[in-house]
């Protein structure tokens, strides 16, 4: 009969955030893990020493880079530091906007979340059944902003413009005839806001469509039941945030504990597990997109019936209109500074933070007084979930470690920043 050896082996890339840029040292006896050494430092990116050469508002498209899977969430975060030591009021509309486009972020990054872990265990439709959805919320984005992912759409004071009045068309091709373009075009017809709403409408019957591929699925069942628990204590103990946290069963969510923007006046539950196993966190993660969903719509219902500015009108941090700067010499003026020199921030320190998709992003942020930042530290939720990776591990089989990375939520672009 053949021994058992013990390995010490270099595990992955597997997961599609962590090709290449995550080196998971395993030391197994058999198949089993004894221990899990994750290195990071692969994907450096220096974002933070960046951000202190470049202007505040230079810096805003850097936050989409990190983790590139919720970039207008981490926008948000960078935003309302500065706003918070400028003292900046923004915008009720604003508001609203940037609320909504946080839980279409968290939609984004729960679909490839969900695709992802599926695809890792095994189940390979749902991973389809997702993107077919991103498209739809990958051109709102598109919409605002011109980019399907790097959207630099969040101002401090605002955001860069309002919401469109018409969604853009497909046009009939030699690929697709008159008949298939009309019925791609079937919700197009009308504003951004007419998009979405009937993406919202739309949406539940998809949550259902994953639920019936998975939540009952005994393979799914058997690879996620009881894999990578973690209790409250451990959790808070480790800094886990977001899903993270409450698949443990601790009912944390800034949205509501720390409420920032408008969201006190939104109607929504939080989804909180029982066993903190990776079953839990796919509950409390599916149960999230539907959350956002009710959050959506209520934008929706608002913004429609409150037209209003969507930027600060103080012009030492807002760019003028730019009827005003071809008109006026003044405007001119403040146009050429802001996009040259940028905008001073009073000396002082803030931390702000937001309910990210994956957990706590927060943003600690240092000025002496100068257009750019002293200094600039970024709170990343999947460093802290990283760290956890090897209790997670330790005494389960090396394929249940592609669930627990799966589980996680990792995208390193934060992680390595």
């Amino acid at each position: 009969m053949a021994d058992i050896k013990n390995y010490t082996l270099n595990f992955g890339p597997q997961h599609p955030a962590a090709h290449g840029v995550l080196r998971l040292v395993l030391e197994l006896d058999g198949e089993v893990v004894q221990r899990a050494d994750p290195h990071i430092g692969l994907l450096h990116r220096a974002t933070e020493k960046l951000a202190e050469t470049r202007t505040f508002l230079q810096s805003v498209p850097y936050m989409d880079r990190l983790d590139y899977v919720s970039m207008m969430s981490n926008e948000h975060a960078y935003v309302m530091a500065i706003e918070k030591l400028m003292g900046v009021e923004v915008p009720l509309r604003a508001q609203y906007i940037r609320v909504m486009f946080d839980e279409i972020t968290r939609l984004l990054n729960h679909l490839l979340w969900l695709g992802a872990h599926a695809l890792d265990v095994g189940a390979m439709t749902v991973f389809l059944y997702a993107f077919r959805e991103r498209e739809d919320l990958m051109d709102c984005y598109e919409a605002v902003s011109g980019a399907r992912m790097h959207a630099a759409y969040y101002r401090p004071g605002g955001v860069y413009r309002d919401l469109p009045d018409a969604m853009p068309q497909y046009k009939a091709n030699k690929a697709r005839n008159a008949a298939a373009m009309k019925a791609m075009n079937a919700h197009r017809d009308g504003s951004l806001l007419d998009f979405i709403e009937a993406f919202t409408q739309r949406f539940p019957g998809y949550v259902d469509e994953y639920e019936t591929l998975l939540t009952d699925n005994r393979i799914w069942k058997q690879r996620l039941v009881g894999v990578g628990v973690v209790s409250p204590e451990r959790a808070k103990n480790l800094g886990f945030t977001g899903a993270m946290l409450r698949g443990s069963g601790i009912a944390w969510d800034l949205r509501k504990h720390q409420p920032y923007e408008v969201y006190d006046k939104m109607d929504f539950d939080i989804p909180v597990g029982r066993n903190g196993d990776c079953y839990d966190r796919y509950l409390v993660r599916v149960e999230e997109m539907r959350q956002s969903n009710r959050i959506i719509r209520q934008c929706v219902d608002w913004l429609r019936a409150n037209p209003g500015p969507v930027m600060s009108d103080n012009l030492k941090v807002a760019p003028p209109k730019r009827t005003d700067m071809k008109s006026n010499m003044e405007e001119l003026i403040h146009h050429f500074k802001l996009f040259t020199e940028g905008f001073h921030v009073s000396p002082g320190e803030a931390y702000a933070a937001v309910e990210h998709p994956k957990g706590e992003f927060g943003i600690y942020l240092v000025s002496d007084g100068a257009n750019k930042p002293y200094r600039l530290k970024i709170r990343a939720p999947g460093f802290a979930h990283l760290q956890g990776l090897d209790e997670m591990s330790r005494g389960h089989m090396i394929a249940d470690v592609v669930t627990i990375i799966g589980t996680q939520d990792i995208v390193f672009g934060e992680i390595d920043r």
